[in-house]
């Protein structure tokens, strides 16, 4: 899951952005302090959403201290300072993109999407305590690596990235069993079972990856 950090000191644009943000998946963090986002770095957050206008500290010099400590961070500028040289000059300090209040909320996410391709793939997935090392190819669950087969992997991988939505079951026979049919083979039931099993999910009632009738199946964020 990625995880945002969004900088903005009006409630009224923070707080409806943060659940639209979370809807759509992201791990959000919300502040309105520029001192405390400038301290940021890449470890901490995969993208920045930051708004020029803040009370205590300057939104350029936030952006500028924070491309400073993170140079390859990508951050989109939340700007009601539509001129040419107030953009060039958020450019200039280090940010990627840029959106003009008010804004659409549909524009920014696919901005954010983009922004998200670019900046490389993702080594890690984390989830409600279970956690893919993509690079290592291990996966644990509150901090214990848990045993899993490849298509096993490949399965949680695939909800995890898509955290928060439901996974038709046709894409994920396709995804990772190359399988084009209607996506009602057993061998993914099979395997959803095994998983819920082996990250201590009650088959019953499970709480991690639920069963959409009909559809597939989600990784819940919360």
């Amino acid at each position: 899951m990625h995880r945002i950090l969004l900088v903005e000191d009006d409630p009224t644009i923070a707080e409806p952005l943060v659940r639209s943000l979370h809807r759509d998946g992201y791990e959000v963090h919300s502040t309105a302090s520029g001192r405390d986002a400038s301290e940021i770095g890449p470890a901490d957050v995969d993208l920045i959403l930051l708004d020029l206008t803040l009370a205590d500290l300057d939104g350029l010099e936030v952006c500028r201290r924070l491309r400073n400590r993170a140079p390859a961070l990508p951050i989109i500028v939340l700007t009601a300072r539509a001129e040419e040289m107030e953009v060039l000059a958020g450019f200039d300090a280090g940010a990627d993109d840029y959106v003009t209040k008010p804004f659409r909320y549909a524009e920014l996410s696919a901005r954010i999407r983009a922004r998200l391709r670019l900046s490389g793939p993702l080594e890690r997935l984390d989830a409600r305590g279970v956690c893919v090392d993509l690079a290592s190819h291990r996966v644990f669950r509150d901090g214990v690596e848990i045993d899993v087969t490849l298509k096993e992997f490949e399965l949680l991988v695939l909800l995890l990235r898509e955290a928060g939505r439901v996974v038709p079951r046709s894409r994920i026979m396709r995804e990772v069993w190359d399988d084009r049919s209607n996506g009602a083979s057993r061998t993914l039931d099979m395997h959803v079972s095994s998983l819920r099993r082996k990250l201590g999910d009650e088959a019953g009632h499970p709480s991690l990856i639920t069963t959409v009738r009909g559809v597939g199946f989600r990784f819940e964020t919360n």
